[in-house]
């Protein structure tokens, strides 16, 4: 009788095991960024303030995207969802360019035993692989809750460095802190019909202020995009100016994916990443200048 229960629960124990072992979750995210404002247009007379609002509808349904994160215990993979486009509309470029310079990229891969990541990303038509140590972000735990699809969600915050490369918190210069003289010269440039440079007109914040609502229910250290390190799922982001809200939640569905980084693309780390899309971006302006007269003449972009 004693070796049949010593039995039992070796088998309840193995069962248990192999249960924890195969643990896989999905989740789905919608994922809403503000977009900028492009009152600095208005300085060049080419643009008409029809042309302003289209743009302007176009960067927000640019920047409303949908990304499936699959999990199990130590990993996950972040990707965005492919859309197509509705008939009539031709979005195709400006999404690729989207992708290039708003943070976009192809499969997040996090490994939070080993605390790293693996992203490929395209770029200036050249595939990296970018491998390098996940963020540790100071969080503050505390005890607001909400519900977030039927899930009782905790709040945490935390403070991190802006990312120089992630444009999706681009923001518009406050013209109200130039001085009497710097506010005369713009406009006595819009008056003369100088074009205004686009990147004149926004700013990088140096942090960023990080709201999640993770849950325990889902015990498991993940979250969108570089996001972990809380006793739980996170379920919603706040991340500036973009908001990430989980939308549906599959545990443990029959059909399992495989959750493996991609091994496609240039190995390179982060700090050289952002080093070659600054450098390119700093190009561009240099060449956008020199088109708009008075300033050096383009810049050729070497791949």
């Amino acid at each position: 009788m004693k070796k049949i229960l010593f039995y039992g629960v070796l088998m309840l124990l193995g069962t248990q095991m192999q249960a924890q072992k195969d643990f896989q979750g999905m989740a789905v995210y919608e994922s809403k960024t503000q977009a900028p404002k492009f009152d600095g247009m208005r300085a060049n007379r080419d643009i008409t303030p029809e042309m302003q609002k289209n743009m302007e509808e176009r960067m927000k349904q640019m920047l409303e995207k949908t990304f499936i994160l699959n999990f199990d215990k130590s990993a996950s993979i972040y990707k965005e969802e492919e859309k197509l486009d509705a008939p009539g509309q031709q979005n195709g470029g400006m999404r690729i360019m989207m992708n290039s310079f708003m943070g976009g990229g192809g499969t997040f891969y996090k490994d939070v035993k080993t605390k790293s990541y693996t992203v490929d990303k395209e770029f200036m038509g050249k595939e990296f692989l970018v491998v390098d140590s996940l963020p540790k972000l100071n969080w503050k735990l505390e005890s607001e809750t909400k519900q977030i699809g039927g899930y009782t969600c905790y709040k945490a915050t935390a403070v991190k460095e802006a990312s120089k490369t992630d444009f999706r918190n681009f923001r518009p210069k406050n013209n109200d802190d130039k001085k009497p003289e710097e506010k005369k010269d713009d406009t006595k440039k819009t008056t003369e019909g100088t074009k205004t440079n686009f990147e004149d007109n926004f700013e990088m914040p140096k942090e960023v202020v990080i709201t999640a609502w993770y849950s325990p229910e889902i015990p498991v250290n993940q979250g969108p995009e570089n996001y972990w390190g809380l006793p739980g799922l996170i379920l919603e982001i706040n991340d500036g100016r973009t908001v990430i809200l989980c939308s549906k939640i599959v545990l443990n569905a029959k059909d399992k994916v495989a959750i493996k980084p991609s091994t496609k693309g240039k190995v390179i780390s982060q700090k050289d990443y952002d080093d070659t899309v600054i450098k390119k971006m700093e190009e561009f302006r240099e060449m956008n200048r020199g088109r708009n007269g008075g300033g050096p003449g383009p810049v050729m972009i070497r791949r």
